[in-house]
């Protein structure tokens, strides 16, 4: 394992201090230690530490932990990256969980096992580092396309409104809409744009893997279970939690779900012991959550919880005013990409863009104009490098419309699955089951047809 990640060992044992550097200078990059804390914040200044591994007591005779604390809130104060791991000799279940109420990452009771400390570490080390990747990519605002159509203008209102506050916000719309992409500007937003906003994509999680990927397990919870693993839960702690397709979580999965809401903690797999989360929630769906509660397919209670605020992003159809715009910034982005910076629509391609109903939505808008970029000979992207399926060149209304006389395989095939579609309402377990196919395999064709 490649040695990376910069550790700060504070406690005021100095023959600890001198074991701990041993052990762990095979592990990170650099390993720096302090007897005493009063020189941290100094250190943390001068050094780019990742993780710290504090004691929770320096003072002879102190033990209520408090000293710990103070310091853990003064670290997190003025260097909210830096990841902290509590180190007591005091197995004080209560303790541990105001420690990570407040901020701490892990908890480690003396005396330690060396296995427990340096995983412990890693994976603390490890979430600094996906949440630095994260915020470089989602914690910048202006990425989200408002347009100027009135609906999304007020949509734009709304957000703003909203992202700054902790309510929970169910996102709906047709794929391909920037559902994701919404949820991301709201974090960005909002007061917890310097943590990580982690997406969880709920109709690709199988129903036995649910718990163990969003509460996380412990070591030996099952074969599999080397160490101890985090959950999404954990990963968002004072983050967001974004939870795509919630429509397409099973009825009593959503039980589960719904508890840890509720109690705003988890328990990993093969554990009793509960895990306090602090989580923004943000929930995602294409499907009609409140149709399906009246057919007892989803849960009233859990529905309310996480329909705190409700906003709808209107189908591109319906906003033909954003087209040229958005299809000039995919233009820009992939010209850049294929090394074609010159290129500009002609205004037959830009008529045409304007003229089709783009059923994937800005999805499938990306993909032809990639597609285009790609196959363009010169600086003008004419008409003619779109080749869009025959459907869509007629009437969204597919029951007035004269049935063509002959088709692809993937005209058909996608006809069928947007048939099946329609007619389970977007349940992917049933649509898969009608056309013999893994819900994997549909989830990846949905992807291909932009649906």
């Amino acid at each position: 394992m490649e040695k990376e990640g910069i550790i700060l060992v504070v406690d005021d044992n100095k023959a600890l201090l001198a074991a701990s550097k041993l052990l762990l200078k095979s592990v990170f990059e650099e390993v720096f230690t302090l007897s005493s804390p009063k020189k941290l914040l100094q250190t943390l200044s001068e050094r780019d530490i990742d993780v710290v591994l504090l004691d929770m007591n320096f003072e002879a005779g102190l033990n209520t932990g408090n000293e710990g604390l103070y310091w853990l809130h003064q670290i997190k104060e003025r260097y909210p990256e830096v990841q902290v791991v509590l180190f007591t000799a005091y197995a004080d279940i209560e303790l541990a969980v105001r420690g990570m109420k407040e901020g701490a990452n892990n908890f480690i009771v003396k005396p330690y096992d060396n296995t427990k400390l340096v995983e412990t570490l890693r994976a603390a080390y490890l979430q600094k580092r996906t949440r630095e990747g994260t915020k470089g990519e989602k914690c910048q605002t202006g990425n989200m396309y408002w347009g100027e159509s009135p609906a999304m203008i007020r949509l734009h209102q709304l957000v703003e409104k909203v992202a700054t506050t902790d309510a929970n916000v169910l996102i709906t719309g047709e794929n391909g809409t920037g559902k994701e992409m919404l949820a991301r500007e709201i974090h960005a937003l909002s007061k917890r744009k310097h943590a990580a906003m982690v997406p969880v994509d709920m109709g690709a999680i199988t129903e036995t893997l649910f718990e163990s990927e969003l509460f996380g397990y412990v070591k030996g919870a099952f074969t599999d279970a080397r160490t101890d693993r985090a959950g999404k839960f954990e990963t968002a702690n004072n983050g967001t939690l974004f939870l795509d397709e919630i429509g397409n979580l099973s009825y009593h999965l959503q039980a589960k779900l719904l508890t840890a809401l509720q109690r705003r903690s988890i328990v990993r797999v093969g554990s009793n012991t509960p895990i306090p989360i602090n989580i923004r929630l943000i929930c995602a769906t294409n499907r009609n959550l409140q149709e399906m509660v009246s057919k007892e397919e989803f849960r009233e209670d859990l529905l309310y919880r996480i329909n705190t605020i409700h906003v709808e992003i209107p189908p591109l159809r319906e906003r033909k005013e954003d087209i040229v715009p958005l299809a000039m910034g995919f233009l820009q982005k992939y010209g850049e990409l294929y090394q074609k910076p010159e290129l500009q629509f002609s205004e037959t391609a830009e008529r045409l863009l304007e003229s089709q109903p783009w059923l994937g939505n800005i999805r499938e808008l990306e993909h032809a104009i990639e597609k285009a970029v790609i196959i363009c000979e010169g600086d003008t992207v004419e008409d003619f490098y779109f080749e869009f399926p025959r459907q869509q060149s007629i009437k969204l209304d597919e029951s007035t419309q004269t049935e063509t006389p002959f088709q692809t395989l993937e005209e058909m095939e996608y006809k069928m699955i947007k048939a099946a579609m329609t007619q389970h309402e977007g349940n992917l377990s049933l649509v898969a089951n009608q056309l013999g196919i893994s819900r994997q395999t549909l989830y990846n064709k949905l992807k291909r047809y932009g649906l």
